[in-house]
């Protein structure tokens, strides 16, 4: 199936342009979201404060990451890229979530 994409992209390359999405991150703050947001069901309980864990949100509001997904496809984007920019143990060190890094990944 690697293959197959990888070929595909190739082609496409070829023929045009190719464009990606955005900022996710500017795109993620326009959504006003708040701690309970970042937290869901499954942090609720978590200790310190998990705003600004943007990483965390493709498993408490997956519906928010996709909406931005398709708002980018929308607007004309070939190629969206994954929500995982700090899902790495140094960054979720900071909101004490090092154990979830390959879930988020």
């Amino acid at each position: 199936m690697t293959d197959d994409r990888t070929a595909e992209l190739k082609a496409l390359l070829e023929q045009r342009i190719v464009f990606f999405d955005g900022a996710m991150g500017t795109m993620i703050q326009r959504e006003g979201l708040q701690e309970e947001d970042f937290r869901g069901d499954r942090f609720a309980d978590r200790p310190g404060s998990l705003q600004g864990n943007n990483d965390l949100l493709v498993l408490t509001r997956p519906d928010v990451i996709r909406s931005i997904h398709q708002k980018y496809l929308d607007a004309g984007a070939d190629i969206v890229e994954t929500n995982t920019f700090n899902a790495n143990a140094f960054s979720q060190a900071d909101y004490e979530l090092q154990d979830i890094v390959y879930e988020l990944n």
